[in-house]
């Protein structure tokens, strides 16, 4: 124990970066590191999926192919199941599945022996895990609570049933209103929390196998490997619990209140039309 505190004591070590560092500057704008291996995968992603895409035939296909296929329809079938009226969820599939795999592969490839503190230049990793940057995750979950936003108002049908559905009963009552409040202010919170846990995760991970492969010394690989194959475990599941939460915060909205339009519906259809006849006479009388 007391050769692992003089270890960490030591003023060479493990090298550790959080923030995205800039590699160069391109008109007066700098691209960080973070940036730079965003883009790099985000075509390879592109490129790799259309390929794929075009080897996809009736007949499943061995190697890579049948992984896309696997993925492809756990998610659709993911965003289809969440809603009650199924032609909804499949309008959205395109966009989740998207989603799930460029968090996916981006949480992948920062685990790249190259990747963050495997290759540094004047101090700093050349390359970063995108999602390892809060201001990438938090675009992300700006883009997909923006995405969740508007496809809420569409399918409720427009700009006042979504802000009603936050409300249990009449907002001219004080008890409804404040709890109205508080769940549109939990509502606006939501993009900041996806982009917390997702960067948490990934940025926590880095580090994790940076100080274990700084452990093992010479024997770095061995030492930083549990780690890494753990952070494999971890990449996917946040993949996974990114889109699936996105997908709820929709199908919530969506479900209930095609069940409460439902349910007012039924309820107007039991009133027989006699009665009703009755009543507005009585009004009137």
């Amino acid at each position: 124990m007391l050769s692992l505190l003089t270890r960490f004591a030591a003023e060479d070590g493990p090298s550790v970066h959080v923030a995205p560092a800039t590699d160069f500057t391109v008109a007066g704008i700098d691209i960080t590191n973070s940036m730079l291996y965003g883009w790099i995968v985000s075509v390879l992603l592109i490129v790799g999926l259309i390929y794929l895409a075009r080897r996809v035939t009736i007949k499943p296909k061995g190697g890579v192919t049948q992984y896309l296929e696997a993925g492809v329809t756990f998610v659709s079938d993911l965003v289809v199941n969440a809603f009650d009226d199924k032609k909804i969820g499949r309008k959205y599939v395109p966009f989740f599945v998207t989603l799930f795999f460029f968090v996916l592969l981006n949480n992948l490839a920062g685990l790249i022996p190259v990747v963050g503190e495997g290759f540094q230049v004047d101090g700093h990793p050349v390359f970063r895990p995108m999602t390892g940057d809060l201001n990438t995750t938090l675009a992300i979950g700006v883009v997909t609570m923006v995405v969740v936003y508007v496809a809420s108002i569409r399918e409720v049908g427009g700009f006042g049933k979504y802000i009603r559905h936050f409300f249990m009963g009449s907002p001219f009552n004080p008890l409804y209103l404040l709890i109205g409040l508080i769940e549109m202010l939990t509502d606006l919170t939501r993009a900041l929390s996806l982009a917390l846990r997702l960067f948490l995760n990934v940025a926590i991970g880095e580090i994790v196998i940076a100080v274990f492969a700084y452990l093992g010394g010479v024997a770095a690989p061995l030492t930083a490997l549990p780690f890494t194959l753990l952070e494999i475990g971890v990449g996917a599941l946040q993949a996974y619990i990114f889109v699936i939460l996105g997908v709820n915060y929709l199908a919530i909205t969506v479900n209930s209140t095609h069940a409460h339009d439902d349910a007012h519906d039924d309820l107007t259809e039991d009133v027989p039309a006699e009665t009703m006849g009755v009543r507005v006479k009585g009004v009137e009388a």
